[in-house]
């Protein structure tokens, strides 16, 4: 199962996703006028990132809104980008956040588990509630593909719908993980996570224990770590024995190369030393 795979690359590689959030003013000016358009462009910068950190890190995840936003060419790079990722037996995480119900949200597992966009694992938003996930399943259980569903996230907003109390004093995202940890039980790998997991970000670490012990075979993609105000140690409150979460970081990742002097003549390699520092910096931790 695609779950297995992801939880062996958190215990070959470490903790670390990579976000592909490549926005083209995030590009060295040099590098990117070697190209005739911002979308090959972007495409070759994500290439180059991939090559330094496909050995060190343990998937990584696009955001396609970025792509969106250059249009055709954004999308086509979109395209180049994940197939270069399989072609290097990447895991992927497409970051779609779709959220619809019936035929649309058919149309939507159509469009990110098969074709030009294929990806092994996409985010999903449940607040519609769980008819909005069942159109997905026929291709986690037929297909060996995945879900990171919506939970709780680390955004200031969060507070807004999420920490609701409802009326048995829990909180909104407490009940949708509890819903979400219950369908994963139909899709357990060997690993004993589901490949149905969940989006938790890592910035309450006073919940953290609570969490995991909720939601106790539910993998979790972990944004919040770094510029947000999440730690390492708050990390691994929320992994079992070291593993069970892969954490995202983007822009600390993307843009390494301007925190160093004449760094963008080497952005792939900046990339990777804090690729690196940040597998270290979680691993102290991770037992």
């Amino acid at each position: 199962m695609i779950i297995d795979k992801l939880f062996e690359r958190v215990a070959k590689n470490g903790h670390v996703c990579v976000g592909l959030d490549t926005d083209y003013s995030y590009l060295p000016e040099n590098f990117a006028a070697k190209f005739s358009s911002k979308g090959e462009a972007v495409f070759q910068y994500n290439k180059a990132l991939i090559d330094a950190t496909i050995d060190i890190v343990a998937c990584y995840k696009v955001q396609i809104a970025y792509y969106e936003a250059l249009g055709i060419e954004g999308m086509e790079c979109y395209r180049n980008t994940l197939a270069y990722l399989r072609e290097k037996d990447a895991i992927i995480i497409a970051d779609i956040k779709r959220g619809d119900i019936a035929k649309t949200a058919e149309m939507y597992a159509k469009a990110h588990f098969t074709g030009d966009f294929e990806a092994d694992f996409i985010t999903v938003n449940p607040y519609m509630g769980m008819d909005s996930i069942s159109p997905y399943l026929p291709y986690v259980q037929n297909n060996d593909k995945g879900l990171f569903v919506l939970i709780r996230t680390s955004n200031e907003g969060a507070k807004d719908i999420e920490y609701i109390e409802t009326a048995d004093q829990r909180h909104v995202y407490n009940v949708v993980g509890e819903k979400i940890n219950t369908l994963g039980r139909e899709h357990l790998g060997q690993c004993g996570f589901s490949a149905i997991g969940g989006v938790m970000g890592c910035t309450h670490a006073d919940e953290a224990a609570e969490v995991r012990r909720q939601l106790d075979s539910t993998f979790f993609l972990i944004p919040g770590y770094g510029a947000q105000g999440g730690k390492a140690e708050d990390i691994a409150l929320y992994l079992k024995k070291g593993n069970g979460g892969v954490v995202n970081a983007s822009r600390s990742i993307l843009l390494a190369y301007r925190k160093v002097e004449n760094g963008a003549e080497n952005f792939a390699e900046c990339s990777r030393k804090e690729a690196i520092r940040m597998r270290d910096d979680i691993l102290k931790y991770a037992k």
